[in-house]
């Protein structure tokens, strides 16, 4: 009887963390694979990196009005839309050989995947009751890590036995797969609660009311979002961090290809490792401590590695800060799912990751230019530095005694 009930409380759940996985999967082999269509098409390490700013450029168009949206439409019906419009434009992709061509359904691809977020992270915070939403963020990292890890691999073996062309039909069928899977997920809204939401058709008056509404808030709830920015930094720092990651190994560290590549394994092995621990932990930690102590495990990890002089040394950083990173997140995804409001969640949520990539943006810039004037190493270990210094604020604003309602109650519905 009492494996049948947790069979029936986690039926939807299961169902819903499978669809999120396989798309996590194919999300990985498509950006592979559309690398490597652009570098055959162009020759070009350039035309390469055009395809990050045109996803960092869609990211923030797309989440000036995004959030507008998604909180007046049926959240479910919304993400089987956005899967399948990513199912058609991806499976289109091959078929194009003009790089202008691809650029433009990145772009739309991309816009599709940036609202697709905040959307799933509305809908996981209906569907899943409030007891829950621990140990269902941590699956969720753990097969986000095993994403990481299989996505890359996966793509290996397509590249080896086919072309990146057969490798982006294989994503499109995944993504096809995973709106099928949500189609059999359960309706967590009713059309009186949508009629409510409405308020009008999206226009430019009705996207100044919903920014009113986000800095609102903002205001009367700001250590809520102190937290989110606090660690929106982190990963800011970490995004402009990483950007060098690889020059950093192979030209300060003087590490081979093959042993970065193996610096590369060590820190997916870190991911797998510690979202599995953080699996069977994450009940008997508080909130607060796996936000506050992951996030400075994590900075610690980039402090090693970004000081290191040897390769075990780059090790052992890279393997702790990918390690601490499945606790943080886990922590951080189910603060946000108990403090922001179901209603307004989609409007923060896209207002935020707005501010958030163009913030990665400008530091990865800065990053990059003041790696040419100066030095990489003063850049990769400035950046560690300021993101153990944002660690620690983060960690002592997370464990005040004063603010343990924020990790315990459903607070601002």
């Amino acid at each position: 009887m009492r494996f049948k009930t947790l069979l029936e409380k986690w039926r939807f759940p299961s169902i819903l963390l499978l669809s999120i996985g396989i798309s996590s999967v194919g999300s990985w082999v498509y950006f592979i694979a559309l690398n490597l269509i652009v570098l055959n098409l162009t020759a070009s390490a350039l035309a390469v990196s055009g395809l990050y700013i045109i996803r960092a450029l869609s990211t923030v168009f797309t989440n000036v009005w995004s959030g507008s949206l998604i909180d007046r439409m049926n959240k479910k019906y919304l993400m089987i839309a956005l899967n399948f419009i990513q199912t058609v434009l991806i499976a289109l992709l091959p078929l194009f050989s003009s790089l202008a061509y691809i650029y433009c359904m990145t772009f739309i691809i991309t816009m599709a995947s940036s609202m697709y977020h905040p959307t799933s992270m509305t809908y996981i915070t209906k569907l899943i009751p409030e007891e829950q939403r621990k140990r269902f963020n941590s699956l969720r990292s753990l097969l986000d890590s095993g994403a990481f890890l299989t996505g890359p691999a996966i793509a290996g073996m397509m590249f080896m036995i086919g072309t990146p062309n057969m490798t982006i039909y294989i994503n499109a069928i995944a993504l096809f797969l995973s709106a099928s899977i949500t189609i059999g997920m359960p309706n967590v809204e009713s059309s009186t609660q949508l009629a409510r939401a409405s308020g009008g058709k999206l226009s430019v008056e009705l996207l100044k009311e919903d920014w009113k509404i986000v800095i609102s808030f903002s205001r009367k709830y700001s250590y809520i979002m102190m937290i989110y920015f606090l660690f929106s930094a982190m990963l800011v720092m970490m995004t402009a961090t990483d950007s060098l990651e690889a020059a950093f190994a192979t030209q300060i560290l003087s590490l081979s290809e093959g042993e970065y590549g193996m610096l590369v394994s060590i820190a997916g092995a870190g991911v797998l490792v510690g979202s599995l621990v953080n699996t069977i932990t994450v009940e008997k930690i508080p909130t607060s401590w796996l936000i506050g102590m992951g996030s400075m495990i994590t900075a610690i990890g980039y402090m090693v590695f970004t000081s290191s002089n040897t390769f075990l040394i780059a090790s052992v950083g890279c393997f702790g800060l990918s390690f601490a990173t499945a606790f943080a997140n886990t922590g951080f995804y189910t603060f946000y799912q108990t403090n922001i409001p179901v209603d307004v969640m989609g409007r923060i949520g896209s207002a935020y990751s707005l501010v958030e990539a163009l913030l990665i943006i400008v530091f990865t810039a800065i990053f990059g230019i003041v790696s040419d004037l100066i030095s990489i190493r003063f850049v990769v270990v400035s950046g560690a530095s300021i993101m153990l210094i944002v660690s620690v604020v983060l960690l002592l604003y997370t464990v005040h005694p004063s603010k343990l309602k924020f990790y315990q109650d459903v607070i601002a519905k």
